[in-house]
């Protein structure tokens, strides 16, 4: 027994010895594998700097290539710059020596012509001397043999052409006033003829009517209707006239109510986009399409009062206001005039001291008869004042409506200054409408007709034709002949043009003498 357990100690200690030994080695082995492995890492690591500093170097190099190409590039372009500015200043000195040598010789051509007038002066003084002495002696001599002195025959002259003028001028009067008299009237007749004349066809057709437009024309059929019965619909729920004529892809509303005329283009438009026309669709897009249309008028004088800060004014005149905006005179929308109006008073009433609020609502509302004139009987005055007086407005006011034209005479100062801003406002260049043909033709024609006359030179018309001026020839016109030339130019403008306002007539004679000082 304990030989065996001898024997179990010294196998189990061998095998202890032999673990250990066995353990030893095996920490050696993985230290060299580590050791070769971190060899591996620092040649690999010196490798990849080596490589880096390689590629370093040469991007240094490449960049420092490239900076030297780019300088020289920029010397190259300096240097250009250089030679051709250096070729300038040689081309602007050949120049300056050319113009040197030119002046110099003008100079020496001046000169020499100066001596030449210089001695043509000297004899032309000579010969005047000698004329005026022959003069002196015809003047002894007449003297002599008329027994009159030059005074008393310069008097006696006079006398007799004086007394000669007189007695013409005093027959022209007399004729001119006897002509008057007999004219008086057919001229008055023929002035309104004219006035009527001038405005009334092109304020008809540019004013009266509005233009649709149409997709196409097969859009005119279905508006007419099978028997015409959607048209008649149109015409007698608006109360205007649909004019459908050869004219492509358009319809002419024709009617003198401008608000009728606004809600049957509006509902006309309507009904296109919507593409369903027929007597029931008609009727609701006119009754939406007029509701509409009161709001908008509403609006619109609300948004004129409260921009003018006038206060409080009744709802009725607010609507009639509102109805200006589609109401025109002579191409002027009367909302417009009348804002402008307004301003013009309210700024000569701060100016003078007077009361800017009411000024301004004089301007306003010194044209509200013409939201109604169209409708019921009477001036666009007598319309406005009634309006006013009905509604309380103060009494300033109401004369300022009905003076504004000059039928009622004016009681106060803000009368006088709507009157005059009324007739600023309407006078001022571009306010009243006209078409650009007829504005062109008018201005030739005005040009042309003060051309034909002996003795212009050339004729502008001016001031959007409200003024003409005529260049004449001295030589041709002296300064009595062209009072007559004035005359005559007005009178042929005033016989064969028509034409808004008045038209001014100016003749310039410009006589113009140089010389040169040294």
């Amino acid at each position: 027994m304990i030989e065996f357990n001898i024997s179990s100690i010294l196998s189990g200690v061998i095998g202890v010895v032999l673990g250990v030994i066995v353990m030893i080695i095996a920490s050696k082995i993985g230290l060299n594998r580590e050791k070769q492995k971190a060899k591996l890492l620092i040649e690999e690591s010196s490798s990849k700097a080596e490589s880096m500093l390689r590629q370093a170097a040469l991007d240094g190099k490449q960049q420092a290539y490239e900076l030297k190409l780019q300088a020289e590039k920029e010397l190259k372009e300096k240097k250009t710059e250089i030679q051709e500015m250096e070729n300038k200043l040689l081309r602007r000195e050949d120049s300056m020596n050319f113009r040197d040598e030119t002046l110099l010789t003008k100079e020496k051509q001046i000169e020499e012509k100066n001596l030449n007038v210089t001695e043509k002066l000297n004899n032309l003084e000579k010969m005047e001397k000698e004329l005026q002495a022959r003069i002196d002696h015809q003047i002894v001599v007449l003297e002599t043999v008329a027994h009159m002195s030059e005074q008393d025959a310069k008097k006696e002259l006079m006398e007799v052409v004086e007394k000669k003028m007189e007695q013409e001028v005093a027959v022209y009067i007399r004729d001119r006033e006897d002509d008057a008299k007999s004219k008086a009237s057919e001229k008055a007749k023929n002035i309104i003829a004219l006035a009527i004349q001038r405005y009334a066809q092109e304020e008809t057709i540019e004013r009266t009517v509005s233009v649709v437009g149409l997709p196409s024309e097969e859009m005119k059929g279905r508006i007419i209707g099978r028997e015409g019965r959607n048209i008649r619909a149109i015409e007698q729920i608006t109360g205007v006239d649909l004019i459908i004529d050869d004219t492509p892809e358009t319809i002419t509303i024709s009617c003198f109510d401008p608000i009728r005329r606004e809600v049957a283009r509006l509902a006309l438009e309507t009904l296109i986009r919507d593409g369903r026309i027929q007597p029931g669709r008609i009727e609701e897009v006119v009754n939406k399409v007029t509701k509409e249309m009161n709001e908008t008028i509403q609006k619109t004088g609300e948004d004129a009062v409260f921009k003018l800060g006038i206060g409080k004014i009744d709802k009725e005149i607010v609507r009639l206001i509102g109805r200006l905006k589609y109401r025109y005179s002579y191409g002027q929308n009367v909302l417009q005039h009348s804002m402008e109006v307004a301003h013009l008073c309210g700024m000569m009433a701060a100016e003078l001291g007077l009361n800017q609020a009411l000024a301004k609502r004089a301007g306003l509302l010194h044209d509200i008869g013409k939201a109604l004139d169209f409708e019921q009987d009477g001036s666009h005055m007598e319309l406005g004042a009634k309006v006013a007086r009905k509604y309380g407005e103060n009494e300033i006011v109401i004369n300022s409506i009905e003076s504004h034209h000059g039928d009622v005479e004016p009681t106060g100062l803000i009368s006088n200054l709507v009157a005059a801003a009324d007739a600023l406002s309407a006078a001022r260049p571009g306010a009243r409408y006209e078409s650009m043909e007829n504005y062109v033709n008018r201005l030739e024609q005005l040009e042309t007709l003060a051309s034909q006359f002996e003795g212009v030179d050339r004729c502008f018309a001016i001031q959007a034709g409200r003024e003409v001026r005529v260049m004449v020839l001295p030589e041709k016109v002296d300064d009595v002949k062209m009072v007559k030339i004035a005359r005559d130019i007005r009178e042929k403008i005033e016989s064969e043009l028509t034409y808004p306002g008045q038209i001014k007539v100016t003749l310039i004679r410009e006589t113009r003498v140089n010389e040169l000082a040294k």
